[in-house]
């Protein structure tokens, strides 16, 4: 049975709960969108979750990244980032492209989440010169996307929750 997610934000406005069957947070985000949206550390860490079950308490605002489209331009983000418009939380990420899932942010979540055995370092390449990042020795690093899904890492660890 999948995990229950609880979670909110700061102030209390706007509170969520979800199914997840891969709630360990695992995976650290540095590019610039994750650590200035979400990141104090200078990373930000997504989960995964049912969609279909997000259950919402409250209105969220939803911001969406312009990203450099590799031409000298920028387009903007499908993804929506939703957080409180009374105190700022980032609480989610929803890609259309991807309908039946949506990512909350481990720093949103209330409920105990279970710890992970080791880390991915994600989008290195984008981090700020002033973070250094806690690599372990069973610790994966990649300087853009990794090689697995959250999915993916889930299922290879045992972690996956039917």
């Amino acid at each position: 049975m999948p995990l229950k997610l609880d979670g909110s934000c700061r102030c209390g406005a706007i509170r969520f709960t979800a199914d997840s069957h891969a709630p360990v947070p695992f995976m650290r985000c540095y590019c610039s969108i994750c650590r200035k949206t979400a990141g104090g550390g200078g990373y930000a860490v997504n989960l995964h979750a049912d969609k279909r079950t997000l259950e919402v308490e409250g209105r969220t605002a939803i911001f969406h990244a312009e990203l450099d489209d590799g031409r000298g331009g920028c387009r903007v983000s499908t993804g929506e980032r939703h957080f409180c418009p009374a105190c700022a939380s980032a609480l989610w990420v929803f890609s259309p492209e991807y309908p039946e899932l949506f990512h909350p942010f481990a720093s949103a979540i209330d409920s105990e989440l279970p710890k992970a055995p080791s880390l991915v370092h994600m989008m290195l390449s984008s981090k700020a010169s002033w973070v250094e990042p806690e690599i372990g020795p069973h610790d994966q690093c990649f300087e853009e996307y990794p090689e697995d899904a959250l999915e993916d890492w889930h299922r290879a660890h045992g972690l996956w929750i039917d």
